[in-house]
């Protein structure tokens, strides 16, 4: 299966043009078109945004943390 030949893609946007009238035809590629650079614009940013959270994150221990990491000495053991 190949790419369709001058005849058939003639013949698809007949159809096409039939479908849809032929007032609708740019704006139905105009939708189309913003929806390609809309997804490619997120694809993008998405791409920025795995790289920039792939860096090591830097913790600074506060007085709450190290308290927190450290057993407490009140629990009983029995």
């Amino acid at each position: 299966m190949g790419m369709p030949s001058g005849m058939e893609l003639l013949l698809i946007f007949g159809i096409v043009v039939l479908l849809f009238g032929a007032k609708k035809i740019p704006d139905l590629a105009k939708g189309i078109g913003k929806g390609i650079k809309d997804f490619k614009k997120e694809m993008k940013e998405d791409e920025t945004t795995t790289v920039a959270s792939d860096e090591p994150k830097k913790v600074e221990k506060t007085e709450a943390t190290e308290s927190a990491d450290a057993p407490s000495e009140t629990t009983k053991q029995a």
